[in-house]
């Protein structure tokens, strides 16, 4: 009877360290490369630790071929990718309204590495990223990773299979909705561009002898600039509603 438990309880661990560890390894500020890789082992293992008590229930059996334990496994791993995958989408966001940003403040040549996309990305982009996943932290909206893939159990069951249609058909909504965020975010900043575009046109036909583009920089950092500070804390507030929300699925 011990044997058996314990077989049990090791078959349950690793079912449910397949699905968490997958989550940790793409989630937005923890997998990022300047998080140590044994810090997120350990951070997975606790919680798959901590689960398997509670979610021994939902588990199957274990399986006695092999061939069944490895499709147990990679189901899994695949749900946990799927969850993982909707908050770098949601995250995304941020990078999309930051490069839109930089487009419209003329600042998309300057390019700094991103640790977060692990790319070459504009110096807006970077800071509005970081920021929302500061704000995620601070405002303790992480804990949404872990009620997730707790209250996944109840929509993903192991050993029913994964419906891998309803999840490309979500991801493909979230990917739309995250550019729309995006876009939205950005767009105080491209009313902005329009009108100086427009003025400085017209100032340009008016004054042919105005050397615009030495004229026109300068102006144009300075008010995208106060724009941004001016509207920082509502992109921050709306990403994070965006954040709680994309979750909602999920955690009911």
């Amino acid at each position: 009877m011990l044997e058996e438990l314990v077989k049990l309880n090791i078959f349950g661990f690793l079912l449910i360290l397949a699905r968490v560890g997958a989550m940790m390894s793409i989630l937005p500020g923890i997998a990022a490369a300047y998080v140590s890789t044994r810090i997120r082992i350990v951070l997975a293992v606790v919680v798959a630790i901590v689960m398997t008590p509670v979610m021994a229930e939902s588990l199957p059996a274990p399986p006695e071929s092999p061939y069944i334990l490895f499709l147990l496994l990679t189901g899994e791993i695949i749900v946990g990718l799927f969850l993982g995958g909707i908050a770098v989408i949601m995250v995304s966001a941020l990078q999309t309204a930051g490069s839109m940003i930089a487009l419209f403040a003329a600042m998309a040549n300057a390019l700094i590495q991103d640790p977060v996309s692990q790319q070459q990305s504009s110096i807006i982009a970077n800071m509005l990223t970081i920021g929302g996943l500061v704000l995620i932290f601070i405002t303790d909206s992480h804990h949404i990773y872990f009620m997730v893939v707790a209250d996944s159990y109840t929509l993903f069951v192991p050993g029913e299979g994964v419906a891998t249609g309803d999840m490309a058909l979500m991801l493909a909504r979230r990917v739309a909705d995250s550019f729309a965020l995006g876009f939205q975010l950005s767009i105080p900043f491209l009313v902005i561009a329009m009108v100086y575009y427009i003025g400085l046109g017209v100032l340009g036909r008016l004054m042919p002898q105005l050397p615009v583009f030495f004229f026109g920089l300068p102006v144009q950092l300075t008010v995208q600039l106060g724009a941004l500070m001016i509207v920082f804390s509502s992109i921050m507030l709306v990403f994070l509603n965006h954040f709680q929300q994309g979750y909602a699925v999920f955690t009911g």
